[in-house]
């Protein structure tokens, strides 16, 4: 049984592989609220808005 070192460093490779994989697919995910959040930056300057006013730079108080 000589090889069975190897064996094991092949098989935490492949799992590590494989785990990454899965992570990759989920995190293509479209995840519902992202639209929301896309519709909450301004268009102009690209900071979130908080609230329903306007964003700050268009009021004039960012420079």
């Amino acid at each position: 049984m000589p090889g069975l070192g190897s064996d094991m460093v092949v098989k935490i490779v492949v799992l590590f592989l494989v785990g990454m994989g899965v992570m990759a697919m989920f995190g293509k995910l479209k995840y519902p609220g992202q639209k929301r959040l896309a519709q909450a930056k301004c268009k102009s300057c690209g900071r979130y808005r908080i609230g329903k006013g306007p964003c700050s730079c268009q009021k004039g108080k960012l420079k």
